[in-house]
């Protein structure tokens, strides 16, 4: 790993403090089987929480506690015995989930590939009672659900309090409220797309609160985009953008992502668009910010992840596509990347250029306008089928979603057909679609692009709003209207229900519908 320490204790400077509120718990509740429900499984209320601190509980009870919202942060109980003196410990079990499966299904029934050790439960052995007792580790959650495992016969436990102090770094009052003339159900996806961003707001922009719990570069440039437009936390991004300059891979390459803990590390991943993203990223943020300072500070960097992507185009100008190399874009495991990745090379250079001639740069910005020239003329000449009317991929000429979205974002056809390809995609839908948010992300950021708002407005409404329909209190990780139980891990269960990639609901209503 190359380390600049010099941008890391810059970055280490600007670690936020943490806002915190205190939550409680809205009623008990039972999570009963439904197939009509999402992910078959719906809550049904079952008792008042005045009800609850009035009951004793023994060996083989258990109940669940709906908190009523997602909630990232600690949770503290207050723990009386009922009955004799205490003559044995209490064993207790708590599991922490943010949808309903996590509390109906066993975790020993998990059988995806991601570790179990991401699912969210806790065993607590309690020597001495009365106690007061704050769980060190942080949770993800919306549901709680108590076992208890073993008292003796001789007391009962009850339960005089349980809280959560909720830790976020997004602080609510820097976020303006929408006009009231915008329809409700757009207000409801602003503010769950907000509370997503919240979340995921801690001491970096985390993928997801649950899981992976780290700072992912194309996260991050989503998230930054909704920030800049609600909670306006400058700082927060450029602490970011400081641990991926700081902290590279051998070669120079931005690493995928990065730790924190126990002290600054980047991640061995290589991801060929996120790498070129660190350059968007400074990019949106000198647009949002300008910060000159910082911006030439990490231009040499963001200059040298451009570079390292060009060296990966073939004798034709067209980035290779082989075995040596990973290009996220979207989780589908039949999708060809070679197109999507193309896209994003030019989208990036374009956004380098612009950032060179912002900052003075007039040499780099030659250069780049020369590589976008070739690299769009290669990209027309060899990936563009004018027959079929769409950009194709891989030696196979796949024909996907994500390859004409992404063709459109870096806008290597002229704008009236960029208009017409969007048209053309969404007339003659491909059969290699998209998976995640973050992928629908950037097809309705295309048609906003192209000048198709009220159809763009559709489809937010249509997924991120089936999402609400569903019991969304935060946007999701993974969503298919189509395969509700969707995982690419494996399970359901590891997927995350609080998801960076997924906040951007609210970019999209205060850029394009205020």
């Amino acid at each position: 790993m190359l380390m600049d320490q010099n941008l890391v204790d810059k970055a280490e400077a600007l670690i936020p403090e943490l806002r915190t509120t205190t939550a409680a718990p809205q009623r008990l509740i039972e999570v009963i089987a439904d197939e009509e429900a999402f992910q078959g499984w719906r809550t049904q209320t079952v008792q008042t929480i005045g009800e609850w601190t009035e009951q004793s509980y023994g060996k083989g009870d258990s109940f669940v506690l709906d908190f009523g919202d997602h909630l990232v942060g600690y949770v503290s109980l207050s723990l009386k015995p009922v009955g004799s003196p205490p003559d044995a410990p209490l064993k207790l079990k708590l599991t922490f989930g943010e949808m309903p499966c996590e509390i109906a299904e066993p975790f020993s029934s998990y059988n995806g590939w991601l570790s179990s050790s991401w699912l969210q439960e806790e065993l607590l052995f309690v020597d001495v009672l009365p106690a007061e007792i704050k769980l060190p580790r942080r949770y993800c959650f919306r549901y709680m659900k108590i076992d208890v495992l073993d008292t003796s016969v001789k007391y009962k436990i009850a339960f005089e309090n349980v809280s959560c102090e909720a830790v976020s770094s997004g602080d609510p009052s820097r976020v303006e409220p929408l006009p009231e003339s915008l329809p409700e159900h757009i207000r409801e996806m602003d503010r769950i797309a907000i509370k997503t961003l919240q979340d995921c707001m801690q001491t970096v922009f985390e993928d997801g609160p649950k899981r992976d719990r780290r700072l992912w570069i194309g996260d991050l440039r989503l998230q930054a985009q909704a920030n800049y437009l609600t909670f306006r936390n400058y700082d927060l991004v450029r602490r970011c953008l400081y641990l991926f300059a700081g902290m590279r891979l051998e070669d120079g390459t931005v690493a995928a992502c990065v730790f924190e803990k126990p002290k600054a590390h980047a991640d061995d991943t290589r991801l060929y668009d996120y790498a070129l993203f660190f350059a968007a990223c400074l990019h949106d943020y000198y647009e949002a910010s300008r910060d000159r300072e910082t911006a030439e500070e990490l231009w040499p960097i963001a200059y040298e992840q451009l570079r390292i992507g060009l060296r990966r185009l073939d004798d034709r100008g067209v980035v290779a596509d082989d075995s040596t190399w990973w290009c996220f874009t979207d989780w589908h495991s039949e999708l060809n990347k070679q197109a999507p990745g193309q896209a994003v090379l030019l989208y990036c250079l374009k956004r380098g250029a612009e950032l060179a001639g912002s900052l003075g740069r007039t040499e780099e910005q030659s250069f780049l306008a020369g590589q976008i020239g070739q690299v769009s003329s290669a990209t027309l000449r060899y990936l563009w089928d004018e027959e079929r009317g769409f950009f194709v991929s891989g030696a196979d000429k796949q024909i996907s979603w994500a390859s004409q979205v992404w063709m459109a974002l870096a806008e290597v056809l002229p704008p009236d057909r960029n208009a017409a390809l969007m048209d053309r995609l969404l007339a003659e839908p491909p059969s290699i679609g998209m998976t995640t948010p973050y992928m629908y992300h950037h097809f309705v950021e295309a048609l906003f692009l192209v000048g198709r708002k009220d159809e763009a407005v559709a489809r937010m409404n249509a997924y991120w709003g089936e999402m609400i329909e569903d019991g969304a209190d935060t946007f999701w990780e993974l969503y298919n209207p189509a395969d509700k139980k969707l995982s690419p891990y494996g399970s359901n269960l590891v997927n995350s229900y609080c998801h960076a990639w997924s906040c951007t609901p609210t970019y999209f209503i205060r850029k394009y519908l205020m």
